[in-house]
């Protein structure tokens, strides 16, 4: 026995026997239930029979998650940068061949493109990272409301917020009655929420705190710079790919290079615009469809995450995929921006490839998880 400020104790703490396996709250085995306590359902064996393989949700780690996104930021605006400056060479080294001047000019021409199209595109996204925020709401007709004008979406976006540790982002509608929304902004300070006229006229509050959360979480996991980004150069990529189109106008003038016994070159360049013209903008959307399906899984997941409510997020999931009115007049540069696909539904047998989303199904079983 020892003696101590609340009176004797022994000097061997009370426990149970040696071998016993350790239980409680820290251990590795659950502490047994009180009597009274209601018993849990088992678990239906059926549910995970059902579930396809790729959706059960283990684990989220938000951490890890945010830092592949900015790795993702950096490889794929690089992958944008290489398609705009290939792109770049490729027209002036074309158009310099039907021009009339000989294989060795045009190379030179071509490399002073590429050249010119690297420091375009750096400039570029040094705009976008600055300015991107104003460039997406501009793209997709969003306004910015102040609080007398949208008081509920105010208040759920100033809970959201809150509930992150973030700065309020600035409040916008888009006067559309497709049911949609996006976050934009290149930092949390610089952030900005965007819905659509319909989609506050159709959710309930929990519902619409639902997707506020989601948009929160593309600002708090850094997606927003990531994307806006992508919109951006994917925007430039297109504009060049449509130059080189027009291009092929020139054709005509492969017949003075025929004379002088250049066809073969004339031809090789005709080719090369269109092959540019045809090909960049498909590269430029294969890479802006690799803005992976999971940063939609980490955003509905930092929204339950937010909200402690994952059936307010999946009601509005379900709503925007049942909505019967499209947003086909949204600009195609920053349709991966949005909640939802503003253009097309896309199905769990969607190819990732070409798939701008995950399936709804898919995120409202991962929700389901989650829950």
């Amino acid at each position: 026995m020892t003696s101590g400020p609340w009176g004797p104790r022994d000097a061997t703490p009370a426990g149970p026997p040696p071998g016993t396996p350790p239980t409680g709250p820290w251990s590795h085995a659950p502490a047994e239930p009180p009597a009274d306590a209601q018993a849990e359902a088992p678990p239906d064996p059926a549910a995970d029979v059902m579930r396809p393989p790729d959706v059960h949700l283990t684990r989220t780690d938000f951490l890890a998650a945010i830092k592949a996104n900015k790795r993702n930021t950096e490889i794929l605006c690089a992958l944008l940068t290489l398609v705009g400056v290939g792109a770049g060479g490729a027209i002036g080294w074309s158009m310099t061949i039907l021009a009339g001047a000989d294989p060795a000019s045009a190379i030179k021409v071509g490399i002073g493109a590429a050249v010119f199209m690297l420091f375009f595109s750096l400039v570029w996204t040094l705009i976008a990272t600055s300015f991107g925020d104003r460039i997406v709401l501009s793209l997709t007709g969003a306004r910015e409301v102040e609080r007398d004008e949208a008081p509920v979406l105010h208040n759920v976006v100033e809970e959201m917020a809150l509930a992150a540790g973030l700065p309020k982002p600035r409040v916008a509608i888009v006067e559309t009655e497709a049911l949609n929304a996006f976050a934009t902004g290149t930092r949390p300070d610089h952030a900005a929420v965007a819905v659509t006229r319909g989609l506050l006229n159709k959710l309930n509050r929990d519902e619409l705190q639902g997707v506020v959360a989601h948009e929160m979480g593309h600002v708090a996991n850094n997606d927003v710079l990531y994307m806006t980004a992508v919109g951006v150069l994917v925007g430039l990529i297109v504009v060049v790919s449509d130059l080189a189109l027009r291009s092929t106008r020139v054709m005509g003038r492969s017949s003075q290079s025929d004379r002088k016994g250049g066809g073969g070159v004339a031809i090789l360049a005709i080719v090369v615009l269109i092959a540019v013209g045809l090909l960049s903008p498909i590269a430029a959307t294969l890479v802006q469809m690799a803005v992976s399906r999971q940063r939609e899984y980490l955003a509905d997941a930092t929204a339950v995450k937010l909200t402690r409510n994952p059936l307010g997020l999946i009601g509005a999931l379900r709503k925007l995929d049942q909505a019967p009115v499209r947003w086909d007049d949204a600009s195609k540069a920053v349709q991966h921006l949005f909640i939802v696909n503003p253009f097309k539904k896309f199905g769990e047998n969607a190819s990732a490839l070409m798939s701008t989303h995950p399936s709804v199904e898919q995120r409202v079983q991962r929700l389901q998880d989650l829950g």
